[in-house]
């Protein structure tokens, strides 16, 4: 098997708004839109992005409550500095765990939680 694609797909209540906040924040680009769907893409290794509407009739499931989409990126701190200049949503500021993993977390009007992290060695290392 060669996957030669990827795809995360998140039912969220409003894909127009996550949507907005992934093209905003995150460099994504729409890609195809529906009545009831939108796709992001990128040009570099991130996976494409469905953003589907929640079928409301439907019971409450475990939606995008507890979704974690994590991104590998390099200069975080930069792109925290740049966050913080658009006013996205920053819920877990920048910081830096003592294995050496800097992250922030952002949460999309959905409740979708993006990390952004890079590593860096600790010192000595």
């Amino acid at each position: 098997m060669n996957i030669v694609a990827s795809t995360v797909t998140l039912s969220v209540t409003d894909p127009v708004a996550s949507g907005r906040f992934f093209t905003t924040h995150l460099g994504y680009r729409e890609v195809l839109t529906g009545e009831e769907f939108v796709v992001l893409g990128r040009d570099d290794a991130a996976p494409d992005v469905l953003l589907r509407q929640r079928d409301l009739e439907l019971p409450p499931g475990p939606g995008p409550v507890g979704v974690l989409v994590s991104f590998a990126v390099t200069g975080v701190a930069a792109e925290y500095e740049r966050l913080r200049r658009e006013g996205a949503n920053i819920t877990v500021p920048l910081h830096r765990e003592p294995w050496g993993e800097q992250l922030l977390e952002l949460t999309d009007p959905n409740g979708i939680v993006v990390q952004l992290t890079e590593w860096i060695p600790p010192a000595g290392t």
